[in-house]
């Protein structure tokens, strides 16, 4: 008898944002990535390759409310959309997308002490490399780690964006779409 090889597969669909536009991937389990990218570019076919074991379809349609509660996210980082999220990466990178889960909307933490939480406080670069390997925009909120000097550093997705991240959730009250 021949064995059913399951194939998991990644629903895609393109949003737009007052930061700009962005992909939102699910799977079966919950949001895999939300990453601010052009639809233009080639940000379908880094998917596929961050998921290999994955085929990736457009569904644009079957993710409309996602879709519409990430661009909410965006105006409003300090609001929990309330989706689950499917983070995939290694036991190590998930530990610390946990930690930066806990760091609260409007608050700002370095790398030096999400690498302390790990034990490796002498050495922050296996930190900032699981920072780095995201892709999970806000919801992981990696933009809320800065320098030890508090200082603004690199962020994926641009430091113009980071820095208006930070600034609407020290003043989401401030912060209105014009219309």
């Amino acid at each position: 008898m021949s064995e059913l090889i399951q194939i998991d597969a990644i629903r895609y669909a393109w949003g737009q944002s007052s930061l700009g536009d962005f992909i939102a991937a699910m799977s079966d389990r919950g949001l895999v990535a939300f990453e601010f990218a052009r639809s233009g570019g080639d940000a379908v076919g880094a998917l596929q390759q961050h998921f290999p074991e994955t085929v990736v379809v457009e569904d644009a349609a079957g993710l409309a409310h996602t879709v519409a509660a990430l661009a909410r996210v965006v105006d409003h980082p300090d609001q929990d959309p309330g989706l689950a999220l499917d983070m995939r990466g290694s036991d190590y990178e998930k530990q610390v997308w946990e930690i930066l889960r806990t760091i609260p909307a409007g608050a700002t933490t370095s790398y030096g002490a999400i690498a302390a939480k790990m034990g490796t406080p002498q050495d922050a670069r296996d930190a900032t490399a699981a920072i780095a390997a995201n892709t999970l925009a806000i919801l992981v909120p990696c933009h809320r780690v800065v320098k030890k000097d508090g200082s603004l550093s690199g962020y994926r997705w641009g430091q113009k964006r980071k820095r208006e991240l930070l600034a609407r959730e020290q003043r989401p009250e401030a912060f209105r779409l014009a219309s």
